[in-house]
């Protein structure tokens, strides 16, 4: 062919740095994220029993099946299996849960490479029971999107994984050894233990089989959480299998086997006595794990593909086929970080430092693991009744962490993956109808209606989606599952809830009936919508005027007795907070609240003394307590009370103070995508104060640029962009604003606005301007 001419090839030089500098920015999204941000449960740091971000830091992909993930710890209240300050390495599970407590579940199908003598007991991080846990280099230790490695210092053994959407592949490095092996504990589960397993060898590369995990096993809520599922696996081993076995150890049928029987030294001592069973391929048993011996030589790499489903094993080999065709680790890692910055460049951002950058888009990055889906390849999900069902029209989600995400994960989603809250909304309204339930679950785990924490998220999380124009969903369903959520779990005619925890169920009861009758007045249902609404208003019935705050009745309607320091005492009338912090919760009605509580005044200084008594570390405490949810759409407030400058003054403390590139970088628990979606939020400028209600606070970006792109099937625009001119760490103040070119003094944006696509230009200075933005 002909050579280009000067000018031809002047261009096409252009045009390739052009596209090379596009695809460098392009791929620096995943290279921001570190996942190790978050992972540790250290009390002594987090100032209570709760621990801090409880993330886990192996290789998963956007809302994938599959985590796999080093797990240090099988109980306790590490719900992700692992924490950066322990010194072991259990193994490396398939399945993950991020940033929960309640004894945590999930951490299924083991993986651990060892040498010399086979243990079948994990053994005790402390040393005192030998296992085939080993202790890692933590030097070695490397966490990215889509990728895991680490140093298994005992013998010396390299571990690395990545994942597909609903398979894992895991790289052993061996050294010289005769007798160097791949073992799995198939009865291993955070939180408790499988109940029944059953393994297969399929030919000289290849094992099946499921994992049962019942509720009598522990796991979520120590059993409580009601966690009925089973993994199905497909497995292939790199090396061929010649010297294999099982181990099964012979649990009594009377004995309990939640969390505490599972770790006492009568159930260890059983699995440590293990029968092991050379040669064997085929068994069924109630603690089962698999191994295969060979030979190594010095630095030989051993891999294992597995894929796994939650509804059959044909299903799980299916997924693995699909997604892990050959043994190219490699090619497989390279694929992982493409899905994260295709994820992830749904938000670009510019300006701000390196750990600004590294913070936001871990952030972003926890936000995007969960809802996981959980149908195969083929559309099939395991279904709340039970048996497979088949789904075209939507992708089925599962770990709905309501009571955390309603207030900024899924309002973030509806901005930038409007189709996964679509998914989620059809997946509990599904599942109430496969489980013929008339009301939505709050805390949903693999089909468990756990009825975890508190309220309706549910409801709110379809009124948000209903009001922004996600609608592809049965909208009359999940209208009369709202009603029945609000009916069965509300504060009713009665006009309040009593008991213990008065305060946190009379508010969050009164939000959602005011949810139902947004979603009532949209559908013509006025005799509803006049009756949710006036429920709306049962705030009221607990405000006790003479102590100018919420105070708990009892069930016959008689205040509780106030103790000293009331409004800061845990637990008083609260779930997991005090009456100071969840006494904001009015998010349906501020205008009333403001009245009620004094005028904007008496407020502004209320608020402003909730956040100045605040420690500077922002860990548990009893004023702004930005470690747990009730608090989050807090610092909004100042706009709504008149004083714009104060969200924007407090905003960017708790992005800065509370938001960290280390370990332990989050002051609390991750909850399933909130921590980080108020971070994502908050640091690109907005935050929504009452999900149903369309209206999003402005506020001061940390960046000088923010765009988010939008979803064409349900935006308008491609994309909205907040810019910042004079942007600082000292000018976190507002100055005036402009959107799509002309002046704008509402320190709000509706979401129309936003997805209309268009430009938000911000001028910041180091003074407040208290003329801007104030209704």
């Amino acid at each position: 062919m002909a050579l280009p001419g000067k000018k031809c090839f002047t261009v096409l030089l252009t045009m390739a740095l052009s596209a090379g500098t596009l695809l460098v920015k392009a791929q620096s999204y995943a290279s921001y994220v570190n996942p190790l941000i978050g992972a540790s449960s250290n009390e002594v740091a987090a100032g209570a029993y709760h621990g801090l971000g409880k993330t886990f830091p192996g290789a998963t992909t956007p809302y994938g099946m599959v985590q796999v993930s080093p797990n240090t710890i099988t109980g306790g209240d590490n719900g992700s299996g692992y924490s950066y300050e322990h010194t072991s390495i259990e193994g490396f599970a398939m399945t993950q849960m991020s940033g929960i407590g309640w004894y945590g579940d999930l951490g299924n199908f083991l993986v651990m490479p060892t040498a010399g003598k086979l243990k079948t007991i994990a053994g005790k991080a402390d040393g005192s029971v030998d296992g085939y846990r080993s202790k890692y280099d933590k030097k070695s230790e490397k966490a990215s999107a889509g990728y895991y490695s680490v140093l298994l210092t005992d013998n010396n053994i390299k571990a690395e994984m990545t994942a597909t959407q609903r398979s894992g592949i895991l790289r052993f490095t061996f050294q010289q050894n005769a007798q160097s092996r791949i073992q799995i504990d198939l009865a291993r589960r955070v939180g408790g233990t499988s109940t029944l397993q059953y393994v297969k060898v399929v030919d000289d590369y290849t094992i099946q089989g499921y994992m049962k995990c019942t509720p009598d096993g522990g796991g979520w809520g120590n059993g409580d959480g009601q966690a009925d599922y089973t993994v199905y696996f497909y497995a292939q081993f790199s090396k061929p299998l010649k010297d294999y076995g099982v181990w099964s150890a012979d649990i009594p049928a009377d004995w309990s086997r939640k969390l505490d029987d599972v770790a006492s030294a009568k159930y260890q001592d059983k699995i440590a006595g293990a029968e092991i069973m050379q040669g064997i391929k085929e068994k069924q048993g109630k603690h089962l794990g698999f191994y295969t011996q060979f030979a190594t030589h010095h630095n030989e790499q051993v891999l294992l593909k597995t894929g796994i489903s939650f509804v059959s094993i044909a299903g799980a080999k299916s997924n693995l086929n699909a997604e892990i065709k050959d043994w190219n680790f490699d090619s497989i890692h390279q694929k992982a970080v493409a899905s994260w910055n295709k994820a992830l460049s749904k938000i670009s951002v510019e300006g701000g430092s390196k750990e600004q950058n590294t913070v936001f888009y871990t952030a972003l990055y926890h936000t995007m693991i969960d809802p996981r889906i959980i149908s195969d390849v083929d559309g099939k999900y395991p279904g709340g009744d039970g048996v497979a069902h088949q789904t075209t029209s939507f992708n089925k989600r599962t770990i709905f962490s309501g009571w955390d995400v309603f207030r900024s994960q899924m309002p973030l989603q509806t901005i930038i993956n409007p189709s996964l809250v679509n998914d989620m909304v059809n997946s509990l309204v599904t599942l109430a109808g496969e489980k013929k339930k008339d009301y939505l679950e709050r805390w949903e785990l693999m089909n468990a209606y756990s009825g975890c924490m508190i309220g309706n998220p549910a409801v709110s999380v379809i009124t948000d989606a209903y009001a922004k124009g996600i609608r592809n969903f049965d909208v009359s369903k999940a209208y009369a599952l709202s009603v029945g959520s609000v009916e069965k779990f509300g504060n009713g005619d009665k006009g309040f809830t009593g008991g213990s925890l008065s305060i946190s169920y009379t508010l969050e009861y009164a939000y959602t009936d005011w949810c139902v009758g947004q979603l009532a007045k949209w559908l013509g249902k006025t005799a509803d919508a006049d009756k949710y609404t006036k429920r709306g208003q049962a705030y009221r019935n607990i405000f006790d005027a003479e102590k100018g705050w919420f105070r708990p009745k009892d069930d016959n309607g008689n205040w509780q007795a106030w103790p000293d320091s009331a409004r800061t005492k845990q637990w008083y009338g609260t779930i997991e907070s005090n009456p100071y912090q969840q006494g904001w919760f009015v998010p349906q009605d501020v205008k009333g609240m403001i009245e009620v509580m004094g005028g904007k005044d008496k407020v502004i200084a209320d608020l402003s003394n909730l956040f100045e008594k605040t420690p500077k570390n922002m860990t548990w405490n009893d004023y702004y307590n930005h470690a747990n949810e009730p608090v989050h759409h807090v610092p909004f407030l100042f706009n709504r009370a008149g004083a714009p400058w104060l969200t924007q003054e407090w905003s960017r403390a708790i992005c800065s103070r509370a938001y960290f590139n280390a370990v332990e970088g989050l002051v609390g628990n991750e909850d399933v995508g909130q921590m980080s979606a108020w971070y994502v939020l908050a640091a690109s400028g907005i935050h929504p104060v009452c999900p149903g209600d369309t209206r999003q606070e402005i506020t001061s970006p940390v960046f000088n640029k923010v765009v988010m792109r939008l979803d064409p099937k349900y935006a308008k625009g491609t994309a909205f962009t907040i810019t910042a001119a004079n942007n600082s760490a000292a000018n976190v103040y507002i100055q005036s604003a402009k959107l799509n070119g002309k002046t704008y003094n509402k320190c709000y944006l509706d979401y129309k606005d936003i997805a209309a696509g268009g430009t938000l230009e911000l001028t910041m200075g180091d003074k407040p301007n208290k003329s801007w933005g104030v209704e």
